[in-house]
Order: structure tokens, then C-alpha cells, then sequence
């Protein structure tokens, strides 16, 4: 089948996460991404975290996938002509240096599209948007959720603000930039000419808390949030959006429950999480043996229920202690109940569902003497086969693309010699 990005050419011009998330999407969907790194030592995430000594870490192996390594050197004038070579043909760069890096590389955006190559589509990631109080700031992962909205949001209102162990900042970013180089490409194929796409990764945390500036409005406007349990424990929501626990963000209150190895202490991942659906409360009810609630005033309307919600999940969790997770999700789905497990690493790892839908992927590895688990495309086609393909060693393909690029044996070993490779 033929891959949506063939024929592609992406210079990858990342390291770390958000960046290489993009640009693995990228090569996910078929694109030739060229990821460019320093001789010698490469992506710094290569020595990261490492589980095997003196080889890639997980950390490199599992952003990294589906891409071709070029070791060079821009410091080097030999090292710059390459990349002027590379962007010439190329239809995507993509980087995540500090601001202003790439103008004093010499590679300004205004170079780049007026003299090198107007149809070149440059995406950017940066902590702060160009033109912000904090643009020269510098962002990583948990600064970006507590910039963006998501830390204070998160965590339980008589605790501090946590940040969550989903990538809000990195890989969410680096989402949202491949969204917007598509984007790009289609406008370039109307219009002949690329542009400047730059994603800062506050922004994109901010689009995903998205409700939570729906709530700050409603909290301004009304003085309420009947979703949040603070009417019932009777806690004042104070002037900004609160941190409301495990509650229902979209207007549908739930809550984490307990099941049999919670109860027990013999697994602590042992929940479902249990939502009160507004028009499911007659089969809640009936589900849960309170059929005298179905047309009781005081429980058969969400606002009568608001100051009652902990009694109802305190019951609904007694019913649970002799059930795990998967049977209480079954028991649930059996009434049409949005019910689900809390799922731990290690079962998702293993879940046959998933490694059958390519969602997680066992990858052969010749370096670390072995294979590894990585996550596939979350995206699927009907007609394109998404195949997932290994990280590459350090300048494992420099020599083969610098050939592509036309020059020869001896031209690679001057320039080799030269210190660019």
C-alpha cells in the first residue's frame, strides 16, 4: 500500500521529545525523515536513562522510530553546504532549538524561504509563542503543564497542583506541530509557496485544558461549577477554575472507584472509573439494585443529585469489593454504564488487543541485543499499512544520503576528514 506521506522529505532538526514525537508521526505516515545530529554524540536522549550500558536508551529508541540518521557537523562549512543541499530538496525542517539558534547557524527563516527554498514548510517548537513576555524563556515538560494551565487545574483541592504523567508538554506539543505542518502541506499544494509553522508548547497545553477556561468563565459569570464535588463537601471554589479531583470534566459527574484488589491491598491499580450519566440514570439505577431512586425527587435529576454524588458512588463502590477492575467494567457495559479500568504499564504492555492493532509494537533492535516496546501510530487508515521500523544507530545512513545527494566516495572521506561528519 502506498504510505500518506510518500515521497516526503523531512529534515529533522530535533532532539529530546517534542520535536522527535512530530517527526516520528512524520515517518510513521511514510515520510523520508532525516534526523540530523552531531557527530559523536548524537541526540542528547541517546545517553538518557539508559537500560543497557553504552547503548541507545529507551528514551532515544522510542521517539526515534521510522527515520534515517545523518551525522554532521554546521559548524564546519562543509557541514553547512550539506545542509543547504538537504534543504533545497527537501519539503519539511523541523526544529526545536532555543530561540534565535537557527539565525546565528545562518539559517533564518527569511534565508531559508527567499534564497534556499520558497516551498519549504519550517515548524518550530518553542516553550512561549514568538512575541510573549517569556519568549526566550526555557520550557521542559512539567514547566509547560504548569505555564499552560494544566498543573493548577490537576490534583485534589486540599493539595498543591500536579502535573500529569501524560507528555501535556512534549509529545502533545509535538501533536499539534505535525497537525499544522499537514495543514501546510495542503495550503502549499494551492499555493506553491511553504511557510513558518510554529507551535509553543504553553498553547498547546492551554488547548487541552480547553474546559477548564470553559469552567473559569461559568465560575465568573454564575459563582457555580455543579460538576465539582465543592457544593457537597461544602468548599468555597474560590476566583479560579479549582482542582477537582477525579471529577467529570464534561458536565457528567464520576468518580474513581474501588475494586476487590484496592480493597484488599493486593493491587493498587485496582479502579474503574465510574461515570453518573445524566440519561443512563434509569439503567444506573437498575443496575445498581436502587430502583426506588429512578422516580424519587430526590435523586432522579442531576441537580437533585449534586449534594448526594458521594453517597451514590460510596454505594456503588460497596458493590465492588468482590469484583476486579475488568469484571466491574463488564458489569457496567452490560447497562450501556461509561465505566473502564484504570489500566497499569504493565498491562497495557501486554494487552493482546493492542499489540494485535499495532498500537504497541515489538521492535528488533541489533545494538541493544534484542527487541523493544514501542508505541505504533495511534492513527490508523484504511488503506495504508503503518509499519514501524527501528530507530537508527548514530550516522548509521550518513554515507547513503550524502551519496543521494551526489557525492562521491572521495568526496565523503574530504569531508569526513574536514571534521562535518
Amino acid at each position: 500500500m502506498t504510505k500518506p506521506l510518500a515521497g516526503i522529505k523531512v529534515v529533522d532538526m530535533t532532539h529530546v521529545q517534542a520535536g522527535p514525537a512530530c517527526t516520528q508521526m512524520l515517518g510513521f505516515f511514510g515520510a523520508d525523515v532525516i534526523k540530523i545530529e552531531m557527530p559523536g554524540s548524537g541526540d542528547v536522549t541517546r545517553a538518557w536513562l539508559r537500560d543497557i550500558d553504552g547503548k541507545d536508551s529507551l528514551y532515544f529508541t522510542m521517539f526515534n522510530g521510522n527515520k534515517r540518521s545523518l551525522t554532521l557537523n554546521t559548524k564546519t562549512p562543509e557541514g553547512r553546504e550539506i545542509l543547504e543541499k538537504l534543504i533545497k530538496e527537501a519539503d519539511v525542517l523541523v526544529e526545536n532549538f532555543a530561540p534565535g539558534a537557527m539565525n546565528r547557524m545562518g539559517f533564518s527563516w527569511e534565508r531559508i524561504h527567499n534564497e534556499l527554498n520558497p516551498r519549504l514548510i519550517m515548524a518550530s517548537v518553542k516553550g512561549y509563542a514568538e512575541g510573549h513576555a517569556n519568549e526566550n524563556y526555557k520550557v521542559f515538560e512539567n514547566v509547560a503543564q504548569c505555564s499552560g494551565g494544566a498543573a493548577a487545574t490537576t490534583g485534589f483541592w486540599d493539595g498543591p497542583p500536579l502535573v500529569s504523567g501524560a507528555a501535556l508538554g512534549d509529545s502533545n506539543s509535538g501533536m499539534h506541530l505535525c497537525i499544522g505542518i499537514l495543514a501546510a502541506m495542503q495550503q502549499r499544494h494551492n499555493t506553491g509557496k511553504g511557510q513558518k509553522v510554529a507551535v509553543a508548547m504553553q498553547d498547546a497545553c492551554l488547548n487541552l485544558v480547553r474546559i477548564k477556561l470553559r469552567d473559569q468563565q461559568r465560575l465568573e459569570l454564575t459563582g457555580r461549577l455543579d460538576e465539582y464535588p465543592h457544593g457537597e463537601l461544602g468548599i468555597p471554589l474560590g476566583e479560579s477554575t479549582p482542582r477537582g479531583g477525579n471529577a467529570g470534566g464534561g458536565g457528567q459527574p464520576g468518580w474513581m472507584l474501588k475494586c476487590k484488589g484496592a480493597h484488599n491491598g493486593t493491587d493498587p491499580d485496582d479502579y474503574v472509573y465510574f461515570t453518573l450519566q445524566a440519561n443512563a440514570w434509569h439503567k444506573i439505577c437498575e443496575r445498581i439494585g436502587k430502583m426506588e431512586w429512578i422516580d424519587d425527587p430526590e435523586y432522579n435529576t442531576f441537580e437533585a443529585r449534586r449534594d448526594k454524588q458521594f453517597k451514590i458512588f460510596e454505594y456503588v463502590e460497596s458493590l465492588l469489593v468482590d469484583m476486579d477492575k475488568h469484571q466491574a467494567t463488564v458489569w457496567a457495559a452490560e447497562f450501556d454504564i461509561p465505566c473502564g479500568p484504570v489500566n497499569s504499564m504493565k498491562e497495557l504492555a501486554y494487552d493482546p488487543s493492542l499489540r494485535k492493532l499495532k498500537t504497541i509494537v515489538e521492535v528488533d533492535h541489533p545494538d541493544r541485543g534484542g527487541k523493544y516496546l514501542t508505541i505504533g501510530s495511534p492513527i490508523k487508515f484504511s488503506d495504508a499499512d503503518i509499519e514501524v521500523t527501528r530507530s537508527p544507530l548514530l550516522g548509521e545512513h550518513t554515507d547513503e544520503i550524502l551519496k543521494e545527494l551526489g557525492y562521491s566516495d572521495a568526496d565523503i572521506n574530504r569531508i569526513r576528514e574536514a571534521k562535518a561528519l
